[in-house]
């Protein structure tokens, strides 16, 4: 019996010893080492753009040939008071006989700017009007005019509500969701507030698990005690806070697969790190969770996404800000993300086999050249010649093609070897 099992376990060593790169492996202290020394000079570029002869740099430094417009953090009674004087010009238009336009900021792509000396998306100052005597814009003024009342009611009240909850109280006027939440972010520009001002938030999104507690709303929360699952990410940033960690990395995930692959593996333990995804495209609170973990634990930011066109633009996302809420790009933003993988190289320096390789569409293709024509992507070299060769070879992958070596290959071998040998862009 006991030879059975000696010979059972001879096996099952074999057989990692088969996995592709795993001897190539160096031992855990000597990774954690060079993690160490990744951390160490992290918060070092830290605390010297934040010492007291070091200025943060901002819009208002920049001498841009553009004007451009950024929202900031309103008290409910200054965002209260925003609204009423609002509303106190467009009665003083209609008694005048003027009838009544919104003046609303423009978030169309072509008044979008890339700020290199930021690394981020700003809105430039173009403006469009919204008037209510129009058939074109009179139904979208009259949703601007409702989501301006249902704020104002919030306010007053002092609660919370989701974007579904916004919805539902006017479904045949919104008659779907998109259109109340794009008018929401119109009237978060309008009033020069970020969207949190308003009181509106997600509903839960994206988790954490790993190396890191905070108080949530006064409880404290141990991430490292939330199972596999891990910690939702309270959607209500204002009521996070008091953050510790011994981790030496956040590991940002694109997908819940991947992240739940790392989360049983428990790969904080082995390698001292906090583990967040927003499961697919980031949301706000996740967004602004990230940030506040970079910022107050001054921690570097490696990512891990799917081998493709949209894996990149998730990452810029997180990086460099969405086209979409360009005018709050200075709170949800991230800097310094780091490409960890997958990346297109990865595919033949890990021997992944065609079989795990999938041809890109040709709407894959047309993204991927778009993304190489973005400046955010220009600046960073190593994207150019990563995103050129995905259009290049036409192939794309998922993370979940490296358990084409192991359901644990991932957490075992690929990441490993990753931060061994500091592969990130």
């Amino acid at each position: 019996m006991a030879e059975k099992k000696k010979r059972r376990r001879a096996d099952a060593d074999a057989d990692d010893d088969e996995l592709p790169f795993k001897n190539r492996l160096k031992p855990d202290p000597v990774i954690l080492q060079t993690l160490r020394s990744l951390t160490a000079s992290s918060a070092a570029a830290a605390s010297s753009s934040s010492s007291a002869g070091a200025k943060t740099l901002t819009l208002a430094d920049l001498a841009l040939s553009s004007t451009c417009r950024e929202v900031a953090d309103l008290s409910l009674s200054s965002v209260q008071s925003s609204i009423e004087s609002l509303i106190l010009r467009i009665a003083r238009s209609i008694l005048d006989g003027d009838g009544f336009a919104f003046d609303v900021p423009s978030r169309s792509s072509a008044n979008q700017l890339y700020v290199p000396e930021l690394d981020r998306i700003v809105l430039k100052d173009k403006n469009t009007l919204r008037p209510f005597a129009n058939v074109s814009s009179v139904r979208k003024s009259t949703i601007t005019a409702r989501i301006l009342q249902l704020i104002h009611q919030l306010c007053a009240k002092s609660i919370h509500v989701t974007k579904r909850d916004l919805f539902y109280t006017d479904v045949k006027l919104f008659q779907d969701q998109s259109q109340s939440d794009s008018v929401l972010d119109d009237v978060s520009c309008m009033l020069g507030c970020t969207r949190s001002s308003l009181n509106v938030i997600a509903a839960e999104k994206g988790v954490v698990v790993g190396r890191l507690i905070f108080s949530d709303n006064g409880d404290m929360i141990d991430c490292t005690k939330m199972g596999m699952g891990g910690k939702a990410i309270p959607p209500n940033i204002d009521r996070v806070g008091d953050m510790q960690s011994d981790a030496l990395f956040i590991l940002l995930v694109e997908k819940d697969a991947a992240y739940i692959r790392l989360a049983e593996d428990r790969f904080y333990n082995r390698f001292p790190c906090i583990i967040v995804t927003a499961k697919g495209q980031p949301d706000v609170a996740t967004r602004l969770f990230l940030r506040k973990m970079k910022m107050e634990l001054k921690l570097p930011v490696l990512a891990l996404v799917d081998s493709d066109p949209y894996g990149l633009k998730i990452l810029s996302v997180y990086g460099c800000g969405s086209k979409n809420m360009s005018y709050d790009s200075a709170n949800l933003t991230t800097p310094d993300i780091k490409w960890l993988g997958i990346r297109p190289s990865d595919l033949d320096k890990y021997k992944i086999p065609e079989q795990c390789r999938l041809p890109m569409t040709e709407q894959d293709i047309k993204t991927g050249k778009d993304l190489l024509e973005e400046d955010f992507v220009k600046k960073n070299p190593g994207w150019v010649e990563e995103l050129t060769l995905m259009v290049k070879t036409k192939q794309k992958a998922e993370i979940q093609a490296l358990s084409t070596f192991g359901f644990q290959y991932l957490s075992e071998v690929y990441l490993p070897l990753k931060l061994q040998q500091q592969d990130w862009l």
